[in-house]
This record gives structure tokens, sequence and C-alpha cells, in this order.
């Protein structure tokens, strides 16, 4: 069906038009939208919501007051307008009068009007856009549906919106369009949606592939793409408003708007309706990096409205989570959550009537105090008297001190925390437990349950505890039995598995190779290698598992002595490899395990989830606190950090931060490479890029699944799996594990889990390039990158951007295997030799940078419009900017050895990488102006000629502009450095600019464009790939 067809299809289902407007639309939808063909432009759609305005808010408003009242609402920022939408706003009438209004019934979404309207245009004289379907609740335009006739990517989907919203004249940012919320993409068979945001949000950088796009699925997770079916369960009236109403978060730390994703919602409305319906406790399981801080959250808050609940309680296992949680609910809504210092704090809390105390996020060691009759509370004496008493004062002289209303907070300050809490006990509390799979298996469950007899409680665990895999036992009379989650809390009310995500591309699947040492026998399964042998293995295959060290990795070991024996074997082994091969990079390599308790109690609960390491520092404990003060020391030395054992937990933290900070690129000297753990991180710790877990432990059922998790965070294409070298051979646990948490058979899920084996993708590959060589063919030119450049016309150059695309992934797939044999990558090269494929990317790159300069331009171009460049395949971290100046200098100084380049290898590898598209070109001319082996060039002189060779030739640019336009050379240089230094275009200072020419506002208008098209590529490399606001108006 052509968009039109779609279009008039979407109108029919939503509601039926007047016939006076539409002929030949039969019988009115289900839906029941009102059709309004007469709403086209924006007065019309200004006219409708003024309407709709007045009868909500019952008044009637003056044409002044109405302006005013726009001015008032309409904003550029999304994030701001979308507030506005969902609150009560004042407004001072033309007599002095206030008028307190909403947009919308924000108490009742269901009783909003709901109209559609199509083909709007917003400004005919600027904008040649036409949005397809436009769905308005009481006049205001929350919902934009772009109709395709062609498949959808969604990446180009998500583009394509972001243009039309940069484009001069969009109405985005000056008209009641500000207010959209949502937006849906369909081409009928396959529909998508996603949140308006901030242009910052919806930027597209060659490192990030995590878009916040969705299909819409039922509770089952079946998936509702068509778009007769979307409609009828998303784009129903009152469902509509409650998505937008309940299920869309304002963060407020970030200023973005986040769409819960349809498994969250089923969860909530599950654990919600349990509470209205008070129907016992219940579980969700949600997989691990499924987003279960967002759905704890939302169900949180929906809760805090509800009269007949007296508390909330997020309750987490350990203090790290306790913090990140706090954190995290705090992005989500700022100051929703406090901190509990202490349990005394909690319990304050917990008496507290303030709405603020109504939802609180503790820890389950803090909640057991608190319940503990044995703790006393013992707040400071002089927290009442406002003075040190000595030992002898008794409570009876101290009453006799204090004034009467300190009196009884006094008494109370005697008392133990369980009595204080008293009041509470019989009132109606709801407790989520995260990682409920650990936290609520012992005395803490019993204790709670008896002290609220009306509390209502819920689980949410990425990993369940079945009765395969339950160590718990419960022993009642003389029968004894294994507890599982479903024990505990009674009813699963939600599953979203492993399975689910992989699915839904929400998490990546894994690669698993099993280590297989050359020589030596093959241990048995769950056996161990020697260190030597295992160290080896990991810095001959860490470079490629790491796609040239952009991702990190953890080493999971057996014991803390492993662990220490680990780092300092490395140590070993690098400064020998160091030895003997000056171009050897050795790792950096960081170790972190927990410190005996000595009764410090936030250590003691952080042990509770970290079983091996509470046991091994049981043993020697002296010992393990003198390793780890010296691992801590190495750390300070290499990093230039403070840290000490007896703040374990800032080191701690600062691991975890720098692991996450390899996102930055940072120089390698402050990137961490590898990190050595015995049972911390290996559960409740994510980032984007650690890819790697090694492993030299016994991991079975859900510690193995957690583990493997930590890998398995979405990026982009550069990251196509969680990558997992076993060196215990577990193969037959991995089984265990995928067949008890998949919920289908083991093949099928291993089919879903594990990325095809390395024959597999080396015959895509083959396949791949294959395709590419007929393609080739079909345009009368031989398979090799020199040809690229002869392809004619935009539907040439577009397929070769697909085909070679698809070779290059299958390319770095490959090159992440850990299992590729001697004969797997000869099979490899020989399809596709090193130079050809160095020489293919390079051509890529070049037409891919000439198509895309184009596709921002020309909108209404289809062919170009669907193409996605995918750049992130072609960037290498390992070649970075001061790689490259390294290996200009030993080319300029003639040196030999293994890191020595020829001229041209030098060139070629530049333009194979997309990292430098902005300067290549520069690169490639400073290249040739140096005169190889004439003079000893150190790298600082390279880079110092270099940074000048680029300012003179930009100097030279700027000049030969400012003669061509008749400026004032020093004039027009200012205006770019104002530009650059601030990151803004000023068109105002543009018209400054040019006033020396003496143009009319005829002339003045084209002169301005010819300029902009002239400086708009110098202004775009000045500004080394930041964004410069403003700049797009003049890019079209």
């Amino acid at each position: 069906m052509t968009e039109q067809q779609i279009e008039q299809e979407l109108i029919k289902k939503l509601g039926e038009p007047k016939p006076v407007y539409r002929a030949g639309v039969e019988a009115l939808s289900d839906l029941k939208y009102t059709y309004r063909p007469d709403i086209r432009d924006r007065a019309a759609l200004e006219k409708n919501f003024r309407e709709k305005f007045e009868a909500l808010n019952r008044v009637t408003l003056t044409d002044g007051e109405f302006t005013r009242l726009l001015d008032q609402m309409v904003t550029r920022d999304v994030f701001e307008a979308s507030r506005n939408l969902r609150e009560k706003h004042s407004f001072i009438r033309d007599d002095g009068t206030p008028l307190t209004f909403t947009l919308v019934n924000i108490k009742d979404w269901c009783k909003n009007m709901f109209e559609v309207v199509n083909q709007l245009r917003i400004n005919t004289a600027n904008s040649f856009h036409r949005y397809d379907v436009i769905l308005l609740i009481n006049g205001v335009p929350v919902v934009q549906i772009e109709l395709k006739d062609l498949p959808i990517s969604p990446r180009r989907a998500m583009q394509q919106i972001v243009d039309y919203k940069t484009d001069p004249g969009n109405g985005y940012t000056n008209t009641l369009l500000c207010f959209m919320q949502l937006f849906i993409v369909s081409n009928r068979s396959d529909t998508l949606y996603f949140a308006n945001n901030n242009n910052k949000h919806f930027a597209f950088n060659a490192e990030e592939r995590f878009l916040p796009f969705y299909r819409f699925a039922d509770e089952n997770n079946k998936k509702i793409t068509l778009l007769d079916d979307f409609a009828e369960k998303f784009l129903a009236k009152c469902v509509l408003g409650e998505m937008i109403s309940r299920y869309m978060v304002l963060l407020e730390a970030e200023r973005k708007l986040l769409m819960m994703r349809p498994y969250q919602i089923y969860a909530v409305k599950a654990i919600v309706d349990c509470i209205h319906d008070n129907s016992g406790n219940g579980y969700i399981w949600h997989t691990t990096g499924s987003g279960k801080t967002l759905t704890s959250f939302k169900a949180s808050t929906l809760l805090k409205d509800n009269p007949d609940i007296e508390k909330v309680l997020f309750v987490v296992d350990r203090k790290d989570l306790d913090k990140q949680t706090r954190e995290e609910f705090n992005k989500f809504q700022a100051g929703c959550v406090e901190q509990n210092t202490n349990t005394a704090a909690l319990v304050k809390r917990l008496l507290s009537d303030d709405y603020a105390d109504k939802v609180i996020v503790t820890t389950i060691q803090k909640l057991g105090l608190a319940l503990d009759e044995s703790n006393k509370n013992v707040i400071a004496r002089s927290e009442a008297t406002k003075q040190s008493p000595s030992d002898e004062d008794t409570s009876t002289a101290l009453s006799a001190r204090i004034a009467s209303p300190q009196r009884a907070r006094a008494r109370l300050a005697m008392t133990g925390y369980r009595e204080q809490l008293k009041p509470l006990s019989g009132k109606r509390v709801v407790f989520i437990f995260d990682e409920c799979h650990r936290s609520q298996f012992g005395d803490n469950h019993k204790a709670i349950k008896e002290f609220f007899p009306k509390a209502q409680l819920f689980g949410f665990t990425g990993t369940p505890i079945f009765k395969e895999n339950a160590s718990y036992t419960q022993v009642e009379g003389t029968q004894a039995s294994y507890k599982t989650t479903a024990d505990l809390f009674q009813t699963q009310l939600h599953a979203y598995t492993i399975t689910n995500a992989i699915e839904d591309d929400t998490v990546l699947r894994f690669h698993v190779d099993y280590f297989k040492p050359e020589g030596e026998q093959i241990p048995k399964a769950g056996e161990a290698l020697t260190k030597q042998a295992v160290i080896e293995a990991i810095l001959d295959k860490h470079n490629a598992v790491s796609n040239g060290r952009k991702f990190n990795a953890l080493l999971a070991t057996a014991s803390i002595n492993d662990a220490i024996e680990y780092l300092r074997l490395f140590k070993q082994v690098q400064e020998k490899k160091q030895s003997e091969d000056e171009s050897f990079q050795s790792l950096n390599i960081a170790c972190v395990f927990s410190p005996p308790a000595d009764g410090d109690q936030d250590v003691r609960q952080l042990q509770e989830d970290l079983p091996q390491e509470k046991a091994d520092n049981a043993v020697d404990p002296e010992g393990k606190k003198a390793a780890l003060k010296s691992i801590i020391a190495d750390y300070n030395d290499r990093y230039g950090t403070n840290h000490s054992l007896a703040f374990f937990d800032l080191y701690y933290q600062d691991v975890q931060k720098r692991i996450k900070d390899q996102e930055f690129q940072l120089p390698h000297a402050e990137r961490v490479d590898l990190v050595i753990v015995v049972d911390m991180l290996l559960t409740g710790f994510d980032s984007k890029y650690l890819n790697t877990l090694y492993v030299d432990k016994n991991l079975k059922q859900h510690g193995l699944i957690q583990a493997f998790s930590r890998t398995n965070r979405i990026l982009n294409d550069s990251k196509p799996a969680g990558n997992i070298l076993d060196f215990r051979g577990q193969a037959g646990a991995v089984d265990e594990a995928i067949q008890l948490f998949s919920g289908e058979t083991v093949e099928r899920s291993k089919e879903i889990w594990l990325v095809d084996s390395a024959p597999v993708v080396i015959g895509k590959l083959k396949e791949a390039i294959r395709k590419l060589d007929l393609f080739m063919q079909s345009n009368g030119l031989a398979c090799v990158p020199q040809d690229v450049p002869n392809l004619k016309g935009d539907h040439a150059r577009g397929g070769f951007i697909e085909r070679f695309k698809e070779v290059q992934k299958y390319k770095t797939q490959l090159e992440q295997y850990t299992d590729l044999t001697a004969e797997d990558n000869a099979e490899v090269e020989q399809a596709l030799p090193p130079e050809q494929l160095q020489a293919f990317r390079a051509a890529y790159l070049e037409t891919a940078s000439r198509l895309k300069e184009r596709q921002d331009k020309e909108k209404q171009n289809p062919q170009l419009q669907q193409l996605d460049f995918e750049f992130v395949l072609f960037a290498s971290v390992t070649i970075d900017y001061d790689y490259i100046m390294k290996l200009i200098a030993r080319y300029a100084t003639g040196t030999s050895g293994k890191q020595s380049l020829t001229r041209e290898q030098l060139i070629g590898l530049i333009a194979s990488d997309a990292k430098f598209l902005d300067e290549r070109e520069d690169m490639t001319e400073y290249i040739n102006t140096l005169e190889v082996g004439k003079t000893k060039t150190s790298e600082a002189a390279i880079r110092a000629g270099y940074a000048a060779f680029k300012a003179e030739k930009n100097a030279r640019q700027l000049a030969e502009i400012a003669a061509k336009f008749g400026l004032e050379h020093n004039a027009l240089s200012a205006f770019v450095d104002e530009i650059i230094e601030r990151l803004v275009f000023d068109s105002e200072a543009l018209t400054d600019l040019l006033e020396p020419l003496g143009l009319n506002w005829r002339e003045r208008a084209p002169k301005e464009g010819e300029l902009m098209t002239d400086l708009i590529p110098l202004l775009k490399k000045l500004a080394g790939g930041r964004e410069i606001s403003g700049l797009n108006a003049y890019e079209q």
C-alpha cells in the first residue's frame, strides 16, 4: 500500500470522517476519535485548542489573553512543555483576576476530547513538511504518526523525526507542537514508537545504538506490530491517556522523557491491581538488564497516592545498591526519597506523616535491625538535652532537666526501635524487594511478616529460586524442604525472561567459548588450569575480544587467594613481555574483593551477598588486609588516586566508575582493561562498555546467569554479543542454567541465547562477500575497492553501502571470537584479504560520508532517506589520534620496526577509520609535506607541526572566503571564533558582519545563504564533531 492509502485506512480506524469532507468512508470506528479534516494549518489548530481550553476551564478568553496564554505555555523545551501538560497553572486575566487552569483533564484523561487530524502544515512559508497524522487530546497535539511505504529502519525513522524537528519553520519549538509526547512510525506491517525529547537526547553519534524505540506487545510479550492491531490496543482513547499520564516518566535530573516498555507496564499494573484487590503477595521475574529499577520506581510512586497504603518500602540487600537505587529514584523524580544514614533515621522516617517520607529506600539489614527487639535506640542524649550528659544520669534526672515537649522524645529515645514502630504494625505497608532471590531467604522475611500482618510483599528478580536451584532449607516439624521464590511470594505476577529480552534486542546474546589448552591434557569439567595458562590465553585474546580495547573485562576467580595470585602473576608476565617486545602494551589491571569485616557493619552487610569472600576472609584476615592494602596502593600509583582500606567503599566505587568511564575513550593510562574479582561485581553491576567475562571459577544456575549478564548490555554493532571465555569446561552447567531460566527447551533456548558458531558466521561472511561481488558485477564493475567510485547514481551507491555494511558486521563479530582456529583465520583472510578489507572500508567511508551529507540536505529523496550508515562499525579504539601521531613520527624519521608503515599504508589506515572522517584530508596533506628520513622528528614535533599545518590551512581558507564576499578578514575571523567558542550560531552577528556591504533586505538574504554555504564545512571541521546550535537553519 502507498503512504496515502495507509493514512486513509488509519483515519478510518480512528474515527469516522464527516461525509462532507470524505465520501465513501463507512461506519464510525470503535476508537471513536473525532476526525477533523478542517484542521490543516496553525490557525485552525490554535482555534480548536482555544475552544477546548475554554470549555475545560469554563472560561472565555479575550484575544489578548489567549495570545498571552500561548506565550506562557509554548516553549522550545520539550521537558518543560511535558511538565506543563501534566500540571495546574495560574494566569492573571486582563481584569486582574487569577485563573487556575490545566491544558487537559489531568484527573481523568479518559474524559478529554480525542481528535485526529492529517496533513497538517504549520508554516507554509518556511517548511515543506506535512505531518501525516496527529492525535489531539483536548486540542493539544500529543502524538505524531509518520507512515511509510518502505521497510522501516528504526534509526532512520528516528533520525527523520529529528530532521523534521531541526528544520526551520517546523513548529516544534514555537507552536502547540511543542507538547508532542510520542512519535509512531509504521509501514502498516511493522509499527514502532518512541518518546519525544530535546535534541540532545536525540543525538545520533557513532558510539550509541541504544535507541529508546519500542514495539508494543501483549502480556505474554507477543509483539503487536500490524498497524490496525496496534491502533486497537495502544491508541484506544483511555489506553493512550494512561500511557501518557501514568507510563511516561519525566527524568528531572536529565530533563528527559522516558517511555516505559510494555513488560514494565504490565508488571506495574499487576502490582497495583494486587494491592487494590488486597490479594496477597507476588513476584516479578524480569531478567537482569531489563530495567527493574524503573518498574519498581513507577509502582512505588503510583502507590504513593493510594490513601489506603501507609508506607511503601523499596528494600535492597546491599549498601551500594541502597545508594544506587536512591540515586536512580531521585533521577526519575528529584527529592522523591531521602537517605537513611542509619537505622534511627529509617525508624524516624517510618513514623513520619510527611508525604515525602511515604516511599522509603532502605537495606534489608537496616530493616532487620529496626525489627530486632533486642536492639535499643541509641539516639544520643545530647540530642534531647543539647549537652553531653554524664554516665550517672538516670532517665528520671534527664527528664527533670528537659522541657515537657522534649520529655516524650527523650522517653522514646530510651525504647527499642521495634517498640517505637508498634503504631505502624497494624497498618497496610507495601514492601518491594529488589533481587529477592537472595534477600528474602532468612529470618528477616519471617520478622517482617510477623510484625506487619497486613503488609503485602512483592519481589523483583532476574533469576528466581526454583526447586532445582534452591539452597535455603525450611524445616517444619521433622519435614525439611527447600524454599523457592514462589514459596515466599505466592504468585508470579509477570515474567519477562532473558529469552524475551534477547528476542527483543533489550540485551545481547552470549558467545561462550570453552578454552582448550594446546599441548595439555584437557581438564575435566570444573577443574582448574594453571594460572600461567589462563594469563597467557587472556593476553593473547584480549585485544581481539575487547574490540581493540574499546571494551573492558572481568576475570572471575575462585577465591581471594586466587585473585591475589593472579594479580601478582599478571604483573610478572607483562613485565617480562614488555622487556622482550617494546611494542607490547600491558593491560591495566585492577583487583577488588571485600576486606575482613572486623566489626564493620557496612562490610558485614556487603558480605551477606559475597559468600566466597566472607568464607575466605575468615582465614588469615590480617593477610587479606595486607594484600588489599597493597592492591589499593598500586591502584593509587597507577591512577593518581588516594584511596585507603579504611574507606574501602570509595575505592570500590572508583573501580566501578572507571569501568563505566570506558565510554569516554580516555587515554589508555586512565582506563582499566581488566578487573580481577571473586564475588564482587558479578551481580548488580551494569556497564555497556564491559563485554567480556573470563571465568576461572565454578558457576552454576542463578549465579552463572547473573555473572554472564554483566557482559550483555546493548551498545551498538561494535558489541555484537557478551563474550564468555570459560577456563573450567562448564558446558553442562551453562546448558542447565539456560534451560532453567529460559522457559524453553534447552535446544530452542540455546538458539536464542547463544550467537552462531564461528563456522556459521564465516559462512555468512562469505555469502555477504558473494552478494557484494554479484552487486558490483551487475553494475559492470569488478569487486575491487578502486571500482567503488565508478558506481553511478544514488541507487547503486546505496546498494554498495548496504552490502558492504553486512560484510563488515560479520567481520566485526568474528574479530571478537576467542575460539577461531588457524584454519578459520586463513579461511577469512582468503575470502577477504586484510589489505582489500581496509581499502573497501576506505571506499565505504568516502561514499557514505558524501551520501550522508546529501541525506541531511535532500529530505525528500527516498533512496537517501532509507540509508543507515552505521559508522560505528568502521571506528577502531586502538587506532586513535595518539596512535596515528606516533605512526606519522615513525614514518617521518624513517624508523623501521613492527609499527612502521609506508606512506600509502599510513594514508590507507587513516582513510579506513570513521574517527578520522573530518580530518583525513588534512592528515593526508600533512603527511605528503613530510620529507622522510631527513630529520629525527619527535612525536611532540609532529603534533605541533600538524596543529600549525591545520591552523595555516584554515586561515588560508577563511581569507579566501573573506575575499570572495568582500568582507574584512579580521571581522570574519572574529565571527567564526565567536561561534566556535560558544558553539552557538548568532544570526544577528551574521547581519552585523554583512552590514559594511550596504545590502538591502532583498539582497542580504541570498548573500547570507551563499556565505554560509561556504562557511559551514569549515565551521563543522573547527567544531570537531560538536554540535553548533542554530546552524541547522542554513544547512538545508
